[in-house]
């Protein structure tokens, strides 16, 4: 039997899907070993491999930062030690639904800056689109290679009460945390050697070399070794560490804009040797500051004319410009009918029931319930700009249903989904807390490959269901078992 020490504290969350624990209180088939493994450390052990880990972050320099009053603050990025474990089975089941949902998104970014078949077959409406500020007039009629748009997507999962995954978000712009994935297995593999051989977990550094396989397929010149770079934002960007690691991982150069000009069409990087042709880049820049000719004129974070070279197909731009059209709140309502439309099958994963607060009526009934309510703009990320109904004052709801009415376009609302929980280690004891699960998944011509794993995120708060780390949250290692 097990030494219960840690777990005295644990209580499970009355109505939430525990990821450990069955609803009679016994410990699921898959955590078991990973529990026996536990049982046998002292609360002394298990706290000096979270100060290793803390330690061992903070000299790799795996920060993130969070902008308060206009100040950047670097912060280490907070690790949980207990990992969030899937099945083999639960895990083949979330990667066909994702796979049939980048299928069906790739198809109809196509489609909508092409013929827009699904505008003029009724199925998604016209003004969704054309008043969405990522639908980009400058993509239209612009074929891009294999035409993948969504080379990197990562899809965020929750669980409600009742273990059923639902997608709470497509990120198809620019997706982060994936670097986090790949330290946290690192720093696991430091704090728990002999565990995850044990366990049968399944790898996700295969992550960098699939994507540089993927970038090296879009090269416009048919060549041996085609010029790959990562363009970053820079130094101050909050995703800074992640750029840096992923080019060093994959052995590409990490440039920024002003390393980069474009003559004739064509991109170049500046070298010491002098210009040398760039084939592809994976951006980290947002559309808006990509080329400020073309874009915002005041940008120095892009690059004048790069839009020029790509509309050409001198250079290959992962992910593709104006994606954002396809990951806007008001256009998710519509992925399930993407589904049908382009596949002619039934969505696996299914959507969170969500309100278009444009819509009078849906707009009415949420205010009427807004304390059951999750209320987001459309276009912002990072937990930013949301209202929980549940949490939030009088003076604060009415504040925002004046913010709503002065475009409702803006905002979608959902009902507050309960979200899982799994066994954290906080002070000394195993805690429920909150969790959330972002897969990355990356779309070359050969298909669409899933890492088994992603970034689990957890709101470390008691009680709290926001997991952004610019919100408090942290991460723990996602294992997902062969």
């Amino acid at each position: 039997m097990y030494n219960l020490q840690h777990f005295e504290k644990y209580s499970k969350i009355s109505g939430v899907w525990d990821e450990m624990y069955n609803e009679d209180s016994t410990i699921r088939a898959h955590y078991e070993k990973v529990i026996e493994y536990l049982s046998k450390e002292s609360p002394d052990d298990l706290s000096k491999k979270e100060d290793l880990a803390k330690r061992l972050f903070m000299t790799q320099g795996i920060t993130f930062t969070v902008y308060n009053s206009g100040e950047g603050i670097e912060k280490i990025f907070p690790f949980d030690i207990i990992p969030r474990i899937i099945t083999s089975a639960e895990w083949a089941f979330v990667e066909k639904g994702i796979k049939q949902r980048l299928t069906a998104l790739n198809l109809f970014l196509k489609d909508i800056y092409h013929n827009q078949f699904i505008i003029k077959d009724g199925i998604v409406p016209i003004d969704i689109i054309y008043s969405c500020p990522h639908f980009l007039r400058e993509m239209y009629q612009l074929n891009v290679p294999y035409d993948i748009y969504v080379h990197i997507a990562g899809i965020d999962l929750i669980r409600d009460n009742d273990g059923t995954f639902y997608v709470l978000e497509d990120n198809l712009r620019t997706p982060s945390g994936v670097s986090y994935m790949l330290e946290n297995r690192e720093i696991t593999k430091r704090l728990f050697p002999d565990l995850i051989p044990n366990c049968g977990v399944r790898s996700v550094i295969e992550y960098p070399s699939i994507l540089y396989k993927n970038l090296m397929s879009l090269s416009p010149r048919q060549i041996s070794n085609p010029t790959i770079v990562l363009l970053s934002p820079g130094i101050y960007n909050s995703a800074y560490f992640e750029h840096t690691t992923l080019a060093r991982l994959m052995g590409v150069e990490l440039v920024e804009g002003r390393d980069l000009v474009v003559s004739n069409h064509i991109v170049y990087m500046k070298t010491t040797t002098g210009l040398q042709q760039v084939d592809v880049i994976y951006r980290r820049v947002d559309d808006e500051f990509l080329d400020p000719l073309v874009f915002n004129p005041s940008s120095i974070l892009g690059v004048a004319g790069i839009m020029g070279a790509y509309r050409k197909g001198n250079v290959a731009i992962v992910n593709a410009i104006g994606n954002g059209v396809a990951d806007d709140k008001a256009t998710y309502i519509y992925v399930p009918d993407m589904i049908r439309y382009y596949l002619n099958e039934e969505p696996l994963l299914k959507n969170v029931p969500t309100h278009r607060l444009s819509n009078k009526d849906e707009r009415e009934y949420v205010f009427a319930n807004i304390d059951k309510m999750v209320v987001k703009k459309t276009n912002e990320s990072g937990g930013y700009g949301m209202l929980m109904g549940h949490a939030a004052s009088e003076k604060e709801i009415e504040d925002y249903k004046r913010e709503i009415l002065k475009d409702p376009r803006n905002f979608i609302a959902q009902p507050t989904i309960s979200l899982s929980a799994a066994p954290c280690y906080i002070q000394g004891s195993l805690q429920p807390r909150r969790i959330d699960l972002r897969p990355y998944a990356l779309c070359g011509p050969d298909g669409i490959e899933i890492v088994p794993g992603g970034l689990t995120r957890v709101a470390l708060k008691e009680g709290s269901l926001v997991v952004n780390s610019s919100q408090g949250g942290g991460s723990k290692d996602t294992w997902v078992l062969s």
